[in-house]
C-alpha cells in the first residue's frame, strides 16, 4: 500500500504523475515509481527508493512526451523497501500499481511458476501482475483478464494498470483500499486520494468494492467484478488547493494544530445553539424517539480516533445514568466474541474513513444488525457510505500523519451526539448547558493557548527532547489525553512514551522512573486536584523529571510549570491536549526528525 495515481489525457502525464505522488507524500512511503505509455506503446518506467525528489530527479532526465500513466507510492508489506519492489511491476505485456494485500500470493506464485513466470521481487504485487498477464492471453480483453484474475485473489486491492497491447485505456478496481476517479474534458485523472486530484477537476467517481473501471481519454465506464455495467455516479469533490499547502508554516502538523480553531468552528457550525440550548446535528437518520430508546454506545477506532471516543465516552457518561458508553480498538473487536446488549447505537470513528480495522467492525455490526453511524471527515469515503448515518467533522484536509485536529473535533463530534441522545431522554437543557457554552467557547480557548503558550513550549521543549523515555499521566477526563498525547509524541519524536491513569502509578509504572525518563502530568483544578497532586509527588521523591500542565495558580512542585489560563472547565482537556501536540511537535523538531512523514507510519492504514 501507499498511494496511486494515474492519467490517461491530452496532456504530458509524467509531471500530473509526479505531482500527484508529491500530494500524496503525506500519507507515509519508502519508494517510488512512474511508467508512461505513448500511442505506439513505448513505455518509460522509472523507479527510485526513498522520496519522491529521487524519482522526480530520474524525470528530468528521461522526459517523455506520454500522455498516459500511472504511478504509486509505496509502504512496505512485502519485501524491503528498495527499487526492486517498487511500484509499477511490469510482467509481459502488463503493468500495474497496487495497494493492499493479497492473501493467498504464494499459491498463486506456484501455479503461474508452472507456467514458466519468474519473479524479480518479493511482493505480491508482483505476482496480480503476472496472473492478470496469464489471462489476458486467452481472454477477448483486458477486462475480461482483470476480472478473472480478482475473482481468484483473496484480500484488498485498489489497482491501476494497462497493457502495451492498448496504450489507449487504463484499467482500475477496488476491493477494500480507496480509489477515486477525477473526470474531465478528454482526460481521466485517478487518485487513492483526492488531495491528488485537487486544482485538476472537481467532478469524481468514487469506486465501489467489486467495481471495475475502464478509463480513457472519452471517461471512464464502470463494470462489477463479472463484467456487467454499472452506472457511474458523479460527484462534487469538497477540497480545495489551499487546504493542502503549509501557508508558511514550517511543516503541515503545525499548521494543523493551528488549524483547530476554526477546524473546531466548522464542526459545530450550525449544529449547537447556546441561546437556545440546542445540539442538532443533521444526516444521523434517527428519531427522537430512536435517540431516547438508546441505552448502550459503542465508539470504535483505531490509534487517535480511539482516544478520541474514549475521551468523548468520558463525557457522555456525565449527561444521563440511562447510558452505558464503551469505547472498543477496532483491531481488537474484530476478533473478540464480543456481546452487543439490545439498544445499541455503534459510534465509527475514522478520519479518513478508510481504516480497514474500523471498516471490518463497521461490517460486523451491521450483519448483526446493529445502528451504525459514521464520525469521519473523508467526504464520500468507505465508512461515510457504508454507515447508517453519521456526522462529518469539517476539518478540511489533514496532511500530517500524525493527527491533531481530527481529534479535537472527533471529540466534539461524539459529545454532541451525546448531548443529543440526552436531551431526547428528558435531561433538562439546564443540566447540559455548561457543555452546550464550552464547545461554544472551545475555539477561542484554543486560540488563546496558541497565541499565550507557544514559545514557552518550544523552549520546554528543546530542554526534554535529549530524553528517549517519557510517561504521561492523568485522571479522571485527563487519562485519555494522556494516552493521545503519549501517542503523539511517540509518533513524531520517536521518543518511546506511555500513556498512564495517574492512579495506576504505585500499581507498577512508578518503577520505570529514573534520569532517563521525563514525566507530562495533567493537572486541572477540580475535584481530583489533591489526588493528582499526591501522584506527582510521589514520582517528585523518586527523582522525575515532571512537566506539569495546569490550569491553577497554586505552587506546584515540578520542573517545568506550564499554565492555562482558560474559562472552561468541563472541557479543560482538550484545552490541555493543545499544549501536548505542541510540546511533541516542538520536540519532534528539535530531535531533527521528518515531522509529517514519521518513519514507518502511514496516513491511513488501508490494511492489516
Amino acid at each position: 500500500m501507499c498511494g496511486i495515481v494515474g492519467y490517461i489525457g491530452g496532456k504530458e502525464a509524467q509531471s500530473i504523475l509526479i505531482s500527484g505522488l508529491k500530494r500524496l507524500e503525506y500519507r507515509g512511503y519508502d519508494s517510488a515509481g512512474i511508467v508512461t505509455i505513448d500511442k505506439k506503446a513505448k513505455t518509460t518506467l522509472l523507479r527510485a527508493k526513498g522520496k519522491v525528489a529521487e524519482l522526480d530527479s530520474k524525470v528530468a532526465t528521461h522526459q517523455t512526451s506520454d500522455t498516459a500513466g500511472i504511478g504509486h507510492t509505496r509502504w512496505a508489506t512485502h519485501g524491503e523497501p528498495n527499487k526492486r519492489n517498487a511500484h509499477p511491476h511490469h510482467v509481459g505485456d502488463i503493468y500495474l500499481v497496487h495497494n493492499g494485500i493479497i492473501e493467498n500470493y504464494q499459491d498463486l506464485k506456484r501455479t503461474l511458476a508452472k507456467h514458466d513466470y519468474t519473479f524479480k521481487s518479493d511482493t505480491d504485487s508482483e505476482v496480480l501482475t503476472a496472473l492478470i498477464d496469464y489471462l489476458y492471453k486467452d481472454a477477448s480483453s483486458l477486462l475480461e483478464a482483470v476480472s478473472g484474475a480478482l475473482k481468484m485473489v483473496v484480500g484488498a486491492y485498489g489497482i491501476a494498470l494497462f497493457s502495451v497491447k492498448n496504450p489507449d485505456e487504463i484499467i482500475i478496481a477496488r476491493n477494500g483500499s480507496p480509489l477515486i476517479v477525477g473526470v474531465a474534458e478528454d482526460e481521466v485523472f485517478i487518485a487513492s486520494d483526492a488531495s491528488a486530484l485537487v486544482g485538476y477537476t472537481d467532478r469524481v467517481i468514487y469506486l465501489h468494492d467489486g467495481e471495475i473501471g475502464v478509463c480513457t481519454r472519452e471517461g471512464i465506464q464502470l463494470y462489477d467484478v463479472d463484467t456487467q455495467v454499472v452506472e457511474a455516479k458523479v460527484e462534487k469533490l469538497e477540497l480545495d488547493l489551499q487546504s493542502i499547502q503549509k501557508e508558511g508554516f514550517d511543516h503541515f502538523l503545525l499548521k494543523e494544530i493551528y488549524d483547530q480553531p476554526n477546524s473546531l468552528r466548522s464542526t459545530l457550525s450550525g449544529r449547537i445553539n447556546p441561546q437556545t440550548n440546542s445540539v442538532k446535528l443533521g444526516g444521523l437518520n434517527m428519531s427522537d424517539d430512536e435517540l431516547r430508546d438508546v441505552r448502550n454506545i459503542m465508539i470504535i477506532g483505531c490509534g487517535t480516533a480511539y482516544y478520541a471516543g474514549m475521551m468523548a465516552g468520558y463525557f457522555i457518561e456525565q449527561f444521563t445514568d440511562d447510558v452505558s458508553v464503551r469505547s472498543e480498538i477496532a483491531s481488537e473487536l474484530r476478533y473478540r466474541s464480543f456481546h452487543v446488549p439490545d439498544n445499541t447505537v455503534a459510534l465509527i470513528v475514522s478520519q479518513s474513513g478508510e481504516t480497514a480495522d474500523t471498516l471490518a467492525c463497521l461490517e460486523e455490526l451491521k450483519r448483526r444488525g446493529v445502528k451504525c453511524l459514521g464520525v469521519v471527515n473523508a467526504v464520500g469515503s468507505t465508512i461515510a457510505r457504508e454507515v447508517d448515518g453519521g456526522v462529518y467533522v469539517h476539518v478540511g484536509a489533514e496532511i500530517s500523519v500524525a493527527s491533531t485536529k481530527a481529534f479535537t473535533s472527533q471529540v466534539a463530534a461524539v459529545t454532541m451526539f451525546g448531548l443529543m441522545v440526552a436531551r431526547a431522554k428528558g435531561v433538562s437543557s439546564k443540566d447540559l448547558n455548561t457543555y452546550i457554552n464550552e464547545l461554544d467557547m472551545l475555539p477561542g480557548e484554543i486560540e488563546a493557548v496558541l497565541e499565550r503558550s507557544a514559545g514557552e513550549i518550544q523552549q520546554i521543549a528543546k530542554k526534554y527532547a535529549k530524553y528517549d523515555h517519557a510517561l504521561y499521566v492523568g485522571r479522571d477526563t485527563h487519562y485519555p489525553i494522556a494516552l493521545e498525547g503519549a501517542l503523539k509524541l511517540k509518533e513524531v519524536s520517536y521518543i518511546q512514551a506511555e500513556g498512564y491513569a495517574a492512579g495506576e502509578l504505585k500499581h507498577g509504572p512508578i518503577a520505570l522512573i529514573d534520569d532517563r525518563f521525563f514525566e507530562v502530568c495533567y493537572l486541572q483544578d477540580n475535584w481530583l486536584y489533591e489526588k493528582t497532586q499526591s501522584n506527582i509527588i510521589e514520582m517528585n521523591t523518586r527523582g522525575a523529571h515532571a512537566i506539569v500542565i495546569t490550569d491553577t495558580d497554586k505552587r506546584i512542585a515540578a520542573e517545568e510549570v506550564i499554565r492555562i489560563k482558560t474559562k472552561l472547565e468541563l472541557l479543560t482537556p482538550l484545552v490541555f491536549n493543545v499544549v501536548s501536540q505542541l510540546l511533541a511537535y516542538y520536540i519532534a523538531v528539535a530531535r531533527g526528525n521528518d515531522v509529517d512523514q514519521p518513519r514507518n507510519l502511514a496516513k491511513s492504514v488501508t490494511v492489516e
